[in-house]
């Protein structure tokens, strides 16, 4: 975000200049009513908002008589807000997902839009709750884990200190006091957590947590020219190829995720699409 010379503006004010903005972005119009309802704010507050903003950025709007309300000007250009599709769609999922309702999202007219199903992980509040507490005393936990190599859940101390997302589910990035090494706890799985105790690691020694890995993605070789530059636009690809960063400890995810975790000759070319291309530096990180 781009913050205004001079005097430094008052966090929430700041906040409704880029709302402003998102909504001549994104909708291409805004009025008094829109910040009333976003911000609680009265109709006078409003209008001084609009007002002040017009001050230091006529070109971004014009008013328009017959529809009574801001449109975007034709040189709009930005000062408080970074456009950013990701965010868009990041807004999109959340409402989707009921994880807020449209009322508090920002987008007041919506696309029509759709998303594949994610299924409900079963992360009790209390243990998401325990966990956050033990990251930042810093402590043990004594939790019982249902792991996949043993029949039955059973006890063990672990020592959290940050939460991980592998893009489905929600791991703590935490040290095992019982095999004396880091490694992730899916959430879902911890059956109960009991006492706290005293920690006996550093999280600073924590390698694969603090350590990035470059993943240089390309499209596949056997791709026609066609094909090739359409992988391209949809990774943001430049002169053919990107570049993703990712720590060590989840590298397993994220080559899981792309599709990059098996022999790219397994799978037909538009199938696979993307390959990696320092898979030798990769796998020896990993």
């Amino acid at each position: 975000m781009t913050r205004n010379k001079g005097k430094q503006l008052n966090w929430g004010v700041e906040r409704r200049y880029e709302f402003i903005e998102f909504r001549l972005f994104w909708q291409g119009r805004i009025n008094r009513g829109d910040l009333m309802d976003a911000f609680g704010v009265s109709t006078q507050q409003a209008s001084l908002d609009l007002n002040a903003y017009i001050d230091q950025a006529k070109r971004n709007l014009v008013y328009d008589k017959s529809l009574r309300t801001y449109l975007r000007g034709k040189h709009f250009k930005p000062k408080y807000l970074k456009p950013d599709a990701e965010e868009y769609f990041a807004q999109l999922r959340a409402v989707d997902q009921g994880l807020v309702s449209a009322e508090q999202s920002w987008i007041s007219v919506f696309p029509g839009f759709g998303a594949t199903p994610t299924p409900v992980r079963g992360v009790a509040p209390e243990t998401l709750r325990d966990v956050l507490a033990a990251i930042r005393v810093p402590a043990a936990l004594q939790v019982t884990y249902q792991s996949m190599s043993r029949p039955e859940p059973n006890a063990r101390w672990i020592e959290p200190h940050a939460l991980a997302f592998d893009g489905f589910r929600w791991h703590a990035r935490a040290f095992c006091q019982n095999d004396q090494v880091f490694k992730d706890f899916l959430l879902s799985r911890i059956v109960e957590v009991g006492d706290q105790g005293p920690v006996t690691s550093d999280s600073s020694s924590d390698g694969a947590w603090h350590t990035d890995v470059l993943l240089e993605i390309g499209p596949h070789p056997d791709l026609s020219d066609n094909q090739r530059r359409a992988i391209e636009m949809d990774y943001g690809m430049e002169a053919g190829h990107a570049q993703i960063v990712v720590r060590r400890a989840l590298l397993f995810y994220a080559l899981k995720r792309l599709g990059l975790d098996t022999d790219p000759a397994a799978r037909r070319p538009r199938d696979q699409q993307i390959v990696l291309l320092n898979r030798d530096n990769v796998l020896g990180a990993s």
